[in-house]
């Protein structure tokens, strides 16, 4: 990170020179109102905006929590010990990133000096723009949002040892910068950098949730979802299987129970997905689109194709502007 922004952060706030002074904890009014601690997002952003950066209160246990807005933390220099759900235990390295949804309890064990990072405060409409950017369908984009919105079976977060991936580092640097310099006119910057961000995520799923030896099943998910989305074509389940050292039946089994669809549901909706877009994007005859994405049935692929998207290929086409790559 850069060293002035790192030395920016790392200067001891007024809420930390109290903890230092002797105060028992933290400030709780500083943070919600409410009889249980739900973070409020009004305590901490100024009216009308989506997003707001903070570093992490230090020298002290920040009790347990929730949020009512989505957690975004970065560790800037140091490492922190956090607690989800008051069971699973993630320490993050400097370069680490974790992401938490409205769902999730949250408590940090005291933080040192040197152990700077960076909340963020994102409301849920932030992600709006964001999302457009994943505008072509995946399986593996559907999954991010679900667990970003609470709506997965997964336990409410991403963990992502992120210290190695240049890009996730440089949009969250860019990010932290521009917020705590009150640049105006930058809310589309920051939702585009986020945006930016969720595609490298998608890039390097395999690194999501992988430092957790508890959440073994979450990183499979993550890491099939990622062959099915490069394999749809050709992808079989034994190769995924024996890649991952698992056998196909409880691959198959551990996919229905965290996304409802087993794994060749998932390849016959990733190449759904494929076809809808090269329809929409190329001007592809359908039996061309038929052939890149591996369908030998045509008479199949229409049935199913109707059955999601409640029209045929032609009459899909016709309702979209065509693109060109």
């Amino acid at each position: 990170m850069d060293k002035n922004l790192l030395e920016k952060l790392r200067k001891i706030t007024e809420e930390e020179q109290a903890i230092l002074d002797g105060a028992a904890g933290v400030q709780r009014e500083r943070y919600t109102s409410r009889r249980e601690f739900v973070v409020d997002s009004e305590k901490l952003l100024e009216k009308g905006k989506l997003i707001e950066v903070r570093p992490h209160t230090r020298f002290v246990h920040f009790p347990r929590h929730r949020h009512n807005y989505v957690e975004m933390i970065y560790m800037c220099s140091g490492s922190t010990t956090h607690i989800i759900n008051g069971r699973e235990k993630i320490r993050l390295e400097t370069g680490d990133l974790l992401i938490l949804n409205q769902a999730v309890y949250h408590e940090i064990l005291p933080a040192a000096r040197e152990d700077v990072a960076v909340n963020f405060i994102i409301l849920p409409q932030f992600f709006d723009r964001s999302f457009t950017m994943l505008e072509q369908e995946n399986v593996l984009r559907d999954f991010l949002i679900s667990t970003l919105a609470g709506e997965s079976t997964f336990s409410g977060y991403l963990h992502i040892q992120s210290h190695d991936i240049l890009p996730v580092q440089n949009l969250i640097e860019n990010m932290i910068w521009t917020l705590l310099e009150k640049k105006q006119g930058v809310n589309i910057l920051n939702q585009t950098s986020m945006g930016l961000l969720l595609l490298n995520l998608t890039l390097f799923a395999e690194n999501i949730n992988r430092a957790d030896p508890e959440k073994q099943d979450e990183n499979l998910v993550f890491t099939t979802l990622k062959y099915i989305e490069t394999n749809y074509r050709d992808g079989t389940l034994e190769e995924i299987s024996a890649r991952l050292h698992q056998p196909p039946y409880a691959l198959s089994r551990l996919l229905k129970h965290h996304t409802g669809q087993n794994f060749k549901e998932l390849l016959q909706q990733r190449k759904l997905q494929q076809a809808a877009y090269l329809l929409g994007n190329t001007p592809l005859a359908v039996d061309a689109i038929l052939e890149s994405i591996g369908y030998e049935n045509s008479s199949y692929f229409y049935r199913r194709f109707r059955a999601k998207y409640g029209c045929s290929p032609a009459q899909y086409r016709r309702q979209r502007p065509q693109h060109s790559l």
